[in-house]
């Protein structure tokens, strides 16, 4: 914070309470001159107002307020830069990466200062930090994910962790949304096997589709769409869908020669009808003559591996139970 953003802080903060305090003082004086009590000669509605002081528990109420103003501001951050005598602070806003961020988490920790948020994240990990370990393993043993699954706590604490840290991209129903996929079917960019799933979480993904505008020219474009179209069976110009069937060669690198896609590149089934970026002529136009670009983030270092294992089983249980099905 700059000097004078502090200042204005400062200022305004101080100012305030003084201005409060002042009025106050000034209520509190009997400046009419007349008999306590008397009546000051005003009726509104047929309230009389008589001259009588502001009562004394309210006053004194009000002066509490300012001895606690006083010293919370004394001891807590709250007057522009000045950190109070305390050191006290929320978190460290001055990370900018995960390895800062727990660097100085592990600094606030190890040096006993008052960072809230790291003193609630240790107190997490002493809590449940056992709790997460005896789902994901069985003694020193890492339980598979199908394993896992099968516990109903384990998939509750999975379906936690899932909504507070990928629901914003896959929803809450973890059904997904335009650009973001649906993870309770079976149309899976790199697999669905559990393995792939843990992966997929711990490590994350970057996927690329490149765009063809240049290498097809419009009207390629327009023949290459119809000719994915037709792979899952929409109604599509039969001319164009032959012309771009010759002209897919250059998707069948990724997509293959069926177009049944290749979950070791993360290139999609192009014969389902599960489209990622929608399913309308426009939107795979915009996919083909653009191209797309995709990243999951990976979540080793935010999660850790125990509560990575959790989320898996629970994104593995959503289209791999019966309940599911």
């Amino acid at each position: 914070m700059t000097t004078f953003w502090s200042l204005w802080i400062i200022v305004i903060t101080v100012g305030t309470l003084v201005g409060c305090a002042v009025l106050l003082f000034w209520c509190a004086k009997d400046k009419m001159g007349v008999e306590e009590g008397a009546d000051m000669g005003h009726e509104y509605d047929g309230i009389r107002e008589l001259n009588n002081p502001l009562p004394k528990w309210w006053t004194y109420l009000f002066i509490s307020t300012f001895v606690f103003a006083a010293v919370y501001l004394t001891l807590f951050p709250g007057l522009g830069s000045f950190k109070g005598v305390l050191g006290w602070q929320s978190s460290d806003q001055t990370v900018r990466t995960v390895a800062e961020y727990k660097e100085a988490i592990a600094s606030a920790q190890q040096n006993k200062q008052l960072n809230q948020y790291a003193k609630e994240l240790d107190d997490a990990n002493t809590y449940f930090g056992e709790a997460f370990r005896s789902l994901a393993y069985n003694g020193n043993t890492l339980r598979s994910i199908p394993e896992i699954a099968a516990n109903e706590e384990a998939t509750k604490v999975g379906q936690r962790l899932f909504l507070q840290n990928c629901s914003q991209c896959h929803g809450s129903d973890a059904r997904g949304q335009k650009g973001f996929p649906n993870l309770t079917d079976n149309a899976w960019l790199y697999g669905g096997e559990p393995q792939a799933i843990v992966t997929t979480i711990m490590h994350g993904r970057v996927g690329q589709m490149p765009a063809w505008k240049d290498a097809l020219g419009e009207q390629g474009v327009q023949e290459v769409v119809s000719y994915v179209l037709s792979l899952s069976g929409r109604s599509v110009n039969a001319r164009e869908a032959e012309a771009g069937k010759s002209r897919f060669v250059v998707c069948a690198a990724c997509h293959g020669t069926d177009g049944k896609g290749n979950p070791a590149v993360g290139a999609p089934d192009l014969t389902d009808k599960n489209w990622l970026y929608g399913d309308s002529r426009a939107d795979v136009t915009e996919t083909v003559m653009n191209g797309r670009s995709g990243v999951m983030p990976a979540w080793k270092d935010i999660l850790g591996e125990d509560k990575v294992q959790l989320v898996a089983a629970y994104v593995w249980s959503l289209s791999n139970t019966e309940n599911n099905k």
